[in-house]
């Protein structure tokens, strides 16, 4: 148990803090990164990180995709909140880093509403439905692993991130969105990053029983 959290530790902080940082570096240092860019780049460290952890942990790195996992009876319930927890520690942790080392930074990397917060809701809600029941479908058991998965659930990451990231951020991951909130102080908005992409998620998981059939 003791490896698994810290193989989810280790691949939330990858996640949080190269794809924040590409963030905050991208509005202090005028747009050089680009959304495209960053789209890329979430999509690739999500591949890395599976291919990296997926052995260990699962690479969940997402307490969305944890408890979408318990809730299809894949993963055990006295590990949810160990889990979550630590995806959160993780979180926190690389943002704080960010901190350290960009201070002029108001947000760290914070997905933020941009328009009507249903609009953003409703969006977080598709966009990690999508992700999970790509998730489920190519995943073995709860782990995120196989020759395919790691390149089926990067690419969803990117592409979904491209179409939602200037309205919502594209976050798809509560532990992803908690972590810069809490340690920028910036809190307004952060139920929608929490509810709707455990709810998204949570719906993935009796479509993909009924596409996979009763055998599944």
């Amino acid at each position: 148990m003791t490896r698994k959290l810290l193989a989810e530790l280790l691949g939330t902080f990858t996640l949080v803090f190269t794809g924040g940082g590409a963030i905050v570096v991208n509005e202090l240092y005028g747009g050089v990164v680009t959304h495209v860019g960053i789209c890329a780049l979430f999509g690739l460290v999500v591949l890395s990180v599976v291919y990296a952890f997926g052995d260990v942990s699962g690479a969940h790195i997402n307490p969305a995709v944890t408890i979408a996992f318990w809730a299809s009876g894949r993963f055990p319930a006295k590990e949810v909140l160990p889990y979550v927890g630590t995806q959160v520690i993780g979180s926190v942790a690389a943002s704080a880093l960010l901190l350290l080392l960009f201070p002029d930074s108001e947000f760290l990397g914070s997905t933020r509403v941009s328009g009507a917060v249903w609009q953003s809701f409703v969006l977080e809600f598709v966009i990690t439905y999508l992700l999970m029941l790509i998730i489920i479908m190519v995943a073995t058991g709860s782990k995120e692993v196989g020759t395919l998965a790691g390149i089926a659930i990067g690419s969803a990451v990117a592409v979904l991130a491209l179409l939602a990231g200037p309205v919502s951020g594209a976050s798809m991951n509560p532990a992803r969105s908690l972590g810069p909130a809490l340690v920028s102080g910036h809190l307004a908005d952060v139920w929608v990053y929490l509810a709707a992409p455990t709810l998204g998620a949570l719906l993935a998981v009796p479509t993909s029983s009924l596409l996979k059939g009763p055998s599944a």
